[in-house]
């Protein structure tokens, strides 16, 4: 008999800051996600992150009794969720737009896809999130930047974990393991892209920052190990960041003449800049 899968599982990995864990949760409640669709791993919070879940029974859920880092708890989230064909690897200081996940989802079938993230608001919240959302969704709906995904929000079919393993747990990695996993999809020639279907408020690494003030380090990952890992040479590095800005550029004379917005905004004095 042919096995049967649930269309997704979102994992959203967790250290402290138990007020955007709970907003993000809320927020995705409040677009019909299921709970039992979704999956915490708390990275041995101190704060009362572990309360709060004990509170939430109805959530999927598992404690490490260390911090075993992003990639490890991504790992930890598709390891856990066997019968989920999307993996939907989630930051928890953002907020879901309407529709937030199955659009992703719908998106990502349509454009034939492996890995997809939503569109991007950053920043502070304070344009009222929930109405501005419908009419840039609305305008958004649609367009894609291909090549390209953002660690915030991603999710990955099973194909490709089956291709190309799952999210590398190396704690040098740092914060840079979702760049890993994009170098490995390129390298594989995975489809993967952003799309405008799906929104997310993403308030801007909020946990990463605060381990970074806890511990005084300047950065949680070794850029230069990381480097060496995915075979990054000067020379290519310098040609790649020249012709991504030259293809950012491009992406954004497009979508702005269109809708008057872009896929990545980020919020800054009252205004928004298009990234």
């Amino acid at each position: 008999m042919p096995k049967t899968f649930q269309r997704y599982s979102v994992v959203i990995p967790v250290y402290n800051q138990l007020h955007y864990t709970s907003q993000c949760v809320e927020s995705l409640l409040a677009q019909h996600v299921r709970p039992e669709n979704i999956l915490i791993i708390d990275n041995a919070s101190s704060d009362d992150t572990p309360l709060w879940l004990q509170k939430h029974p109805e959530l999927k859920q598992l404690r490490n009794t260390t911090n075993l880092g992003c990639g490890c708890a991504w790992t930890q989230g598709a390891v856990l969720s066997p019968d989920a064909e999307w993996i939907v690897l989630l930051n928890n200081d953002v907020l879901a737009g309407p529709d937030a996940v199955d659009a992703l989802l719908d998106a990502a079938d349509r454009e034939k896809l492996g890995v997809v993230s939503p569109a991007l608001l950053e920043g502070t919240n304070d344009y009222d999130f929930g109405n501005f959302v419908k009419g840039y969704r609305k305008k958004m709906s649609g367009m894609i930047r291909r090549g390209r995904f953002h660690g915030v929000c991603f999710a990955v079919h099973r194909s490709v974990i089956e291709k190309i393993g799952f999210p590398d747990t190396d704690r040098r990695l740092g914060g840079y393991e979702d760049a890993e996993y994009l170098f490995r999809c390129r390298r594989a020639e995975v489809p993967i892209g952003i799309v405008g279907d799906s929104v997310f408020h993403h308030f801007g690494s909020i946990t990463q920052k605060a381990i970074v003030k806890k511990t005084g380090q300047k950065s949680l990952g070794d850029r230069k190990y990381f480097r060496i890992r995915v075979g990054s040479k000067w020379a290519s590095r310098k040609l790649e960041n020249f012709l991504a800005g030259l293809t950012v550029k491009k992406w954004i004379r497009e979508e702005s003449s269109k809708s008057g917005y872009s896929l990545h905004m980020l919020r800054r004095d009252g205004q928004w800049e298009m990234h």
